[in-house]
């Protein structure tokens, strides 16, 4: 276990708050970086994904920054421009 991990770890026990919020904050900063790494995988900037979205660059840049509430066409449509397929699963 990492460092950083450990640390995570001792938070949740010692702040239940921090515990309560950390797991649902940490799945929106991962669907964001999930989509930058394929976007950068793909070679193109939040521009490009911006002009075939028909959005803003903002747009893209707060979709991957902050990815809460966004809704499912959107991440199909992100996927589709990249080439990449969106699969979900619940396990």
């Amino acid at each position: 276990m990492s460092d950083l991990q450990k640390y995570i770890e001792k938070r949740k026990n010692l702040d239940k708050n921090f515990a309560e919020n950390f797991d649902k904050g940490y799945e929106e900063f991962k669907i964001g970086e999930i989509l930058k790494q394929a976007r950068v995988d793909t070679g193109m900037t939040q521009e490009d994904v911006a002009l075939k979205l028909h959005t803003k660059k903002s747009a893209i840049s707060r979709i991957e920054n902050h990815a809460q509430d966004i809704k499912l066409s959107t991440l199909q449509n992100f996927a589709n421009i990249l080439g990449k397929e969106l699969k979900i699963q619940i396990v």
